[in-house]
């Protein structure tokens, strides 16, 4: 097994390569902001101007000058930030989908990375709320920017002015920054906290979710509760934390800019009442005063923003940089070849030997349903070759020299709690829209009732997790879907344990009969499907005791007899 010699990548450098590869927008997004900024900075400075010089001319031309300048500002202002917010926010909202599909790459492929024990539910939280505030950032910089010409253009026409009302701005900016910035690291750290315990709160909703029904089958969902209430309350408090902290920080900064839009005003009053500044001068000084306020409440916002942003980039690199569990190579299994199974020891398997010839139906008869289940995760790749002793075959080729995706490519295992996802059956049966014998993958898992009783067949909706739908049903729907896939190699784990038995032997029948000529191996206890077999294999405690047909078993082996028999 080979180890990622590279460091893991930090936040920072996830941050940088979202501002590198939205260079384009963000310059166009900075100028037009900057624009924006400044249009509404002259407002206050035209308005000192029109004091000062059209009410001394008293002139109907005067005044119609100084209506269309202001128009025209008004119109800049108003096409900017338009503009302006429009670039920035799909470059926002197209960088966030760019990070939440590759944090759900690597999350879709447990075996690809060792991501330090995350849950799915703590992935999801990343690939979702963390992606959406780390390409935050892209909006934060041109933003920022802009926010500092505008405290640049309102500190010149104030110097102008007066070179003390200019200084006291600039003086007064980077006091309130300083301030602010010392505060926005506690904010940074108080959110990296509160995402961890919220996204653990997350993953075990999910667990509860996929176990419910177990857990009340023996009782155990009051603990399970329980155990998700003080994780929740953890969060929760965090939350209040974190809530606290943004609280101070938003009073802070508006007591700051408060005090420093005062400090102007009063200042300017002054210069004015000592006869150092026209009127004209003193009404510019209050206008930008109180103007500046906005810029600088957002110039000081964004320190904290980057911070929020850094933190969801370190969550994202705990997945995006953790280093692969192994490498996987670059050959390919020979179409249409054959599953060896070759000594395999992990978990309850001991030694695991078995072989399927390319084209043959063979069937496994697990007497401990533990078993069954680490040779489905095994041979679905869910459980790494260098995680176990022995070697799987495919095509005559070992897994650990396969690439994941030429494995998924050749070698289909459906687990008996596959996922029915939001959409339509159409959509659960055929993803990708591309397959050609979803027709025949609804008659052999015996789909055809489900389709037939809505009007809308199969463009019928079906509900996330297939809430509106029977367990039968969501079983059949999930072999529709092993089945439409065509593979060369599929395996299915306990495909109809929750469908009659009538409907049982037609789907038995019907497996054997499309999948003829294909590999195919079926690891369950049903008699139907062992009777369509072309030959049964007996796991006991983790090795292969006995191999024969269906029938044969039963009229010689007791313990198969009492095992499968219903």
């Amino acid at each position: 097994m080979k180890t990622d010699t590279k460091r893991s990548r930090p936040g920072a450098a996830i941050l940088r390569t979202a501002l590198r590869r939205n260079i384009g927008a963000m310059v166009a997004g900075t100028v037009l902001m900057g624009l924006y900024q400044a249009a509404e900075t002259a407002f206050p400075i035209a308005l000192g101007l029109i004091v000062e010089h059209t009410m001394q001319d008293r002139s109907l031309g005067s005044l119609g000058v100084s209506i269309g300048s202001l128009a025209v500002i008004i119109t800049t202002v108003s096409l900017s930030w338009r503009f302006g917010m429009r670039v920035l926010q799909k470059a926002n909202t197209t960088e966030a989908h760019r990070w939440r599909v590759q944090v759900a790459a690597c999350g879709l492929q447990p075996v690809a990375r060792d991501v330090d024990g995350l849950k799915s539910g703590e992935i999801l939280t990343i690939a979702t709320e963390d992606a959406d505030q780390t390409a935050d950032i892209i909006e934060v910089v041109p933003l920022l920017i802009s926010s500092l010409v505008a405290v640049v253009v309102a500190a010149v026409a104030l110097s102008l002015a007066d070179i003390r009302l200019g200084l006291l701005v600039i003086v007064g900016t980077v006091g309130i920054l300083s301030i602010l910035a010392v505060m926005s690291k506690r904010i940074g750290s108080s959110t990296q906290v509160q995402q961890a315990k919220v996204a653990r709160a997350g993953a075990k909703v999910a667990d509860l979710i996929i176990g419910l029904r177990p857990l009340h089958g023996f009782g155990g969902n009051h603990a399970a509760f329980g155990s998700y209430r003080r994780v929740s309350t953890d969060a929760k408090r965090q939350a209040i934390t974190v809530a606290r902290v943004n609280g101070a920080y938003a009073g802070t900064a508006l007591a700051l800019n408060a005090a420093l839009a005062a400090a102007v005003s009063l200042t300017a009053g002054w210069l004015a009442f000592e006869g150092r500044i026209s009127i004209g001068e003193l009404v510019m000084a209050v206008g930008l005063a109180q103007f500046i306020m906005e810029p600088l409440k957002m110039f000081s916002e964004m320190p904290k923003y980057v911070m929020i942003a850094r933190a969801s980039a370190e969550r994202m690199a705990l997945v995006l940089t953790a280093p692969p569990v192994t490498t996987p190579g670059p050959e390919r299994p020979a179409p249409g070849g054959d599953l060896e199974v070759d000594g395999v020891r992990h978990g309850t398997l001991q030694g695991l030997k078995f072989q399927v010839a390319a084209g043959e139906f063979v069937a496994i008869a697990p007497y401990q349903p533990r078993a069954a289940a680490e040779l489905a995760s095994v041979l679905a790749v869910n459980v790494a070759p260098p995680a176990y002793e022995g070697e799987v075959r495919l095509g005559g080729r070992p897994l650990a020299g396969l690439s994941v995706e030429a494995v998924r490519e050749h070698l289909l295992v459906n687990p008996y709690d596959a996922e029915i996802f939001g959409g339509t059956l159409r959509t659960n049966i055929d993803p990708s829209g591309s397959s050609r014998s979803v027709p025949e993958a609804v008659e052999a898992s015996m789909l055809t009732d489900v389709v037939a009783l809505h009007r809308d067949g199969l463009d019928y909706a079906v509900r996330d997790r297939g809430a509106n739908l029977s367990g039968g049903q969501r079983q059949r729907l999930s072999l529709a879907r092993a089945l439409a896939a065509d593979t060369d190699v599929l395996v299915l784990h306990n495909p109809t344990t929750a469908v009659d038995a009538v409907t049982e032997q037609l789907i038995a029948r019907n497996i054997a009969k499309l999948r003829r000529g294909r590999t195919t191996l079926v690891i369950t206890s049903s008699p139907a499907l062992l009777d369509a077999a072309d030959r049964v294999l007996v796991l006991d405690d983790g090795v292969i005791t006995a191999e024969d047909t269906h029938r044969n078993l039963l009229a010689t082996d007791a313990a198969y007899c009492a095992a499968v028999a219903r």
